[in-house]
């Protein structure tokens, strides 16, 4: 079967991964993440139609009478309808709503208006934020212990790829970024850690076996040997998400794009960031040889 020369590409693939990455950091820093109201606050209207509505309509109502920034969703059945506000919340803010939103044809009853403190919102970005370094942090520590500190570092700065990647590309269309963007986040950290992982215990495997010197080779014949798991479990993947962006409605349309995103940027890291940075930092045969308590210790494990 004919090998693919992944290292050979690995310079052309470093060159995307970093303008990438400066466009993303560049979108994060002049125009920032459009938080939802989960992080900002601002206020909650949920109403009931007799009829589902058309969403797109709703939007358009609202929009012309100076809620331009409304987000309209339908709220576990269609005829419920949820609205969220970037305004300040106030006593008549949810009959405002009803008055724009109610026809003759199809009458509209409010069932809740609420305010989602601010405050609330700087608690659970302080959490989540802390969350997600504790995260990477606890990966690189297990990727060390495993493998190899190099291969930690490896797997450290391609996690961080794929985040920065995401966040960029929320940044940069103007997406809204809600808790729900935050778990899509999280859940992509630990799917492209187990892909990598997977590469770097072949590449482990097969650098202790081989009897070649060139890491290069040795690499290519690794992720080749993986190429067909990876394609297969990124398709399947793939297959699942995108029937979530086009038939699973508003409410995870965004979660369900940051996840497209995040196993693209996944599988694409696994190879051309996680394996071809042990390359740049020089890893060698020496790095990986096994000391007598390990052997000792693998022996005492058989039956």
């Amino acid at each position: 079967m004919r090998q693919l020369d992944f290292m050979g590409k690995r310079r052309i693939a470093f060159a995307v991964s970093v303008l990438l990455a400066v466009i993303a950091i560049g979108a994060l820093a002049f125009k920032g993440l459009n938080l939802g109201l989960d992080f900002t606050g601002g206020t909650l209207v949920e109403v009931r139609y007799e009829q589902a509505p058309a969403l797109d309509d709703l939007r358009s109502q609202l929009g012309d009478e100076g809620f331009e920034e409304a987000q309209v969703q339908t709220f576990g059945t269609s005829n419920d309808i949820l609205v969220r506000l970037q305004q300040t919340f106030d006593n008549d803010v949810g009959q405002r709503v009803v008055g724009i939103l109610d026809s003759d044809a199809n009458p509209v009853d409010l069932v809740r208006a609420e305010f989602v403190g601010a405050q609330v919102g700087d608690q659970l970005r302080d959490q989540s934020g802390m969350g997600m370094l504790l995260a990477l942090a606890v990966v690189m520590v297990y990727v060390a212990f495993r493998f190899q500190y190099k291969f930690a570092l490896g797997a450290l700065i391609s996690l961080g790829h794929d985040v920065v990647i995401i966040l960029g590309i929320f940044a940069l269309f103007g997406l809204d970024f809600d808790l729900t963007v935050l778990a899509a986040i999280l859940a992509v950290i630990g799917y492209s850690l187990n892909d990598t992982i997977i590469v770097y215990d072949r590449i482990r495997e097969n650098i202790r076996k081989s009897q070649i010197d060139d890491m290069a080779q040795i690499f290519n014949e690794s992720i080749n040997q993986t190429l067909a798991r990876t394609m297969a479990t990124s398709g399947t993947t793939l297959l699942v998400l995108l029937a979530l962006f086009f038939l699973g409605g508003d409410m995870i349309h965004n979660f369900s794009i940051a996840l497209i995103l995040g196993v693209v940027a996944g599988t694409f890291s696994s190879v051309y960031v996680a394996a071809a940075l042990l390359l740049a930092i020089k890893l060698q045969r020496q790095d990986l040889i096994r000391t007598k308590k390990e052997d000792d210790d693998e022996e005492e494990e058989l039956p």
